[in-house]
């Protein structure tokens, strides 16, 4: 196998090419990981210098050679050994006429490999943190945009009362801030395996460090803070896997919130509403049978590719729920795809959210059509408590105003003009508590919004006060 095999011939992720950033690509590369490898036999050959374990030009041999990652070379050897570290540490070695005789020395196989996944779940996670950051400054000034516009909320799917498009907004933002807060937990939590061997006992360090006074702790404090990596106290020949579902479900959570939007969006783009739209190119296709189409396809991708990433914390709950004993390889398969598609389908839900909420089309129009179609028997809560105010009887008020609503409705349904205020304005029972004028003013729904504005203002600045704290902070 070599890298001249991957083209458009044989079978390709589509997170190989269509899906996630380049960045978030690279930190899952084969290259870099590879990279990461040599960065930490590098550090743990620094370390054991410093104990006299080897040598300083052996050292300098590694470090001089570290970037020379030949994966071609390392596949052919692979195919040959089965096993793709010690491919590598051969690679490595034949590079490093002086030092390649102590490459990974000491070491255990994921000694090397759960440090670097760590690195790499760390990269991934603070690059998604750093998008939803982004992403909740484009939603905060998008809710003070819209706070005060009336709109029709829904309820069952069905017409309830007036709302802002703002506070719709808001709900988001809430969902939003915890992801955020979420992420950054993940960030910081993240640890390392660090220094512990075969079977998590630092056994093989122990006998390399017999005579010079050092402890395997104190050789794995060495190396990881070269690599700039916390590790955790205990192991087996694994790290703990609980943090790989802790940040699986991290991702999960953003994803929820980003497919509610998306969701939202599409419902709202339904033209019978009407009130939001994706933004669609001059030239974009939206059916090959019907041209007239404009389908919202960012959203639909984002509700499909969230669907899948709500799926993965379940992998990674086996993952660590079946870490039977001191470790079991059951989980080394799909790990290879489970984090790096994690991590590429967050990005990639950023991306097209990040789209969406700067281009998308609020219409303000629609909102008024909804208003003008349903505002009315909406507004019938507010007759209701200003009646109760006065004096009445909220059941009585209750009843009185569901009858006249109902034979309104089958009315309008029926295709006839909305008969509600005329029949409700002047029915003598409500009329006992206001006068006809008063109840007809009652019936304007647009500005039946109660503290909805104030409390999207609030939100938006809760929001970006939170993005502020996670802004930019350094890795764990």
């Amino acid at each position: 196998m070599t890298s001249a095999t991957f083209d458009f011939d044989t079978f390709l992720s589509p997170f190989t090419y269509r899906y996630g950033s380049p960045a978030m690509r690279a930190i899952w590369s084969e290259r870099h990981k590879r990279a990461l490898w040599r960065r930490f036999w590098v550090a743990l050959a620094e370390a054991e210098s410093e104990v006299g374990l080897v040598s300083a030009e052996q050292v300098a041999d590694l470090r001089a050679h570290a970037h020379a990652v030949d994966i071609d070379a390392a596949h052919r050897i692979e195919a040959e050994i089965h096993h793709d570290l010690m491919a590598e540490v051969k690679v490595y070695a034949g590079q490093c006429a002086v030092g390649g005789g102590i490459i990974h020395l000491g070491a255990t196989s994921m000694d090397v490999e759960d440090n670097v996944d760590a690195l790499r779940l760390r990269e991934s996670l603070r690059l998604v943190l750093d998008k939803a950051v982004a992403l909740a400054d484009v939603l905060a000034a998008l809710i003070d945009k819209h706070a005060d516009a009336p709109t029709m909320a829904f309820t069952h799917l069905q017409p309830a009362e007036p709302t802002t498009t703002g506070y719709r907004l808001a709900q988001y933002a809430l969902d939003l801030q915890l992801d955020l807060d979420a992420l950054a937990a993940a960030v910081d939590g993240v640890r390392g395996k660090g220094l512990k061997g075969a079977a998590g006992t630092s056994a093989s360090y122990a006998q390399l460090l017999e005579g010079t006074g050092k402890r395997p702790r104190e050789l794995e404090h060495a190396v990881m803070s070269r690599i700039g990596l916390q590790p955790f106290p205990v192991a087996t020949q694994v790290a703990a896997r609980k943090q790989e579902y802790t940040a699986l479900t991290a991702l999960a959570g953003l994803g929820q919130t980003l497919y509610r939007f998306a969701f939202d969006l599409r419902l709202l783009q339904s033209p019978p509403i009407g009130e939001w739209q994706e933004p669609f190119a001059s030239k974009q296709v939206g059916s090959s049978a019907m041209p007239f189409k404009r389908n919202p396809i960012n959203a639909e991708n984002m509700n499909s590719l969230a669907r899948h990433l709500a799926a993965l914390p379940r992998v990674a709950w086996d993952n660590a729920a079946h870490c039977l004993l001191e470790r079991t390889l059951d989980d080394s398969g799909n790990r290879r795809s489970v984090l790096p598609e994690a991590c590429l389908i967050a990005d990639e839900l950023l991306r097209r959210a990040d789209k969406l909420l700067k281009r998308m089309r609020i219409d303000e129009r629609a909102s008024a059509r909804l208003l003008d179609a349903y505002g009315t028997f909406a507004a019938t809560e507010r007759v209701m408590m200003e009646a109760a105010r006065r004096g009445a009887d909220r059941q009585v008020m209750h009843e009185i105003i569901r009858e006249h609503a109902l034979a309104a409705w089958a009315a309008v349904q029926a295709g006839a003009a909305n008969p509600l205020a005329d029949t409700l304005c002047t029915d003598e029972r409500l009329l006992e508590t206001m006068t006809e004028a008063e109840a007809r003013g009652l019936l304007r729904a647009d500005d039946y919004v109660g503290d909805a504005p104030e409390r999207a203002r609030e939100m938006a600045a809760a929001l970006r006060a939170t993005a502020d704290r996670h802004r930019g902070s350094e890795d764990g």
